[in-house]
């Protein structure tokens, strides 16, 4: 696999994520939950870390991804209803319960800003977050059969 071209260009983006300094992602966090087209200073940043080829219709996606990575640390298990499970208490189960539900009925347009608060909850929580997982289940988030919603309720909401 050392072929650039038989790596997917999801995992080429997180991985550019993970090796960027602290100062980088310092100006992709002040765009967490903006859209592309109000990135400023992180605009230059966010297409230097873009492989080749990631069509337009998804450079949002990716965008929301890059700048919600500097929130939390990441990890290679599990998708983000396992993570909001991990971060759910006795003190925050209600609540947290609400949030995921409203997260789960969200179109893209509304998953900027809910993505944005559950990802800054896992942070307070250090709750580790599946940043290739999400990019993955983000890009599919409008799918008519609405799987990935699923598959999160599946994983916080069962046993």
């Amino acid at each position: 696999m050392s072929d650039t071209q038989d790596v997917p260009r999801t995992k080429i983006f997180i991985s550019r994520l993970e090796h960027l300094d602290s100062g980088s992602r310092a100006r992709l966090k002040r765009s967490a939950g903006k859209e592309l087209a109000a990135a400023g200073d992180a605009l230059g940043l966010f297409y230097s870390l873009l492989p080749y080829g990631v069509p337009q219709y998804q450079e949002e996606t990716y965008f929301l991804v890059a700048t919600l990575f500097p929130l939390a640390e990441g990890t290679t298990k599990g998708n983000f209803g396992d993570h909001l499970r991990t971060a759910q208490s006795a003190k925050n189960s209600k609540g947290l319960d609400r949030r995921v539900e409203n997260l789960l009925d969200a179109d893209l347009v509304q998953l900027h800003f809910r993505l944005r608060q559950a990802a800054k909850f896992l942070q307070s929580c250090r709750v580790r977050v599946n940043w290739l997982q999400l990019l993955e289940d983000v890009l599919q988030w409008e799918h008519p059969d609405r799987f990935i919603q699923q598959r999160w309720a599946r994983s916080y909401f069962g046993q």
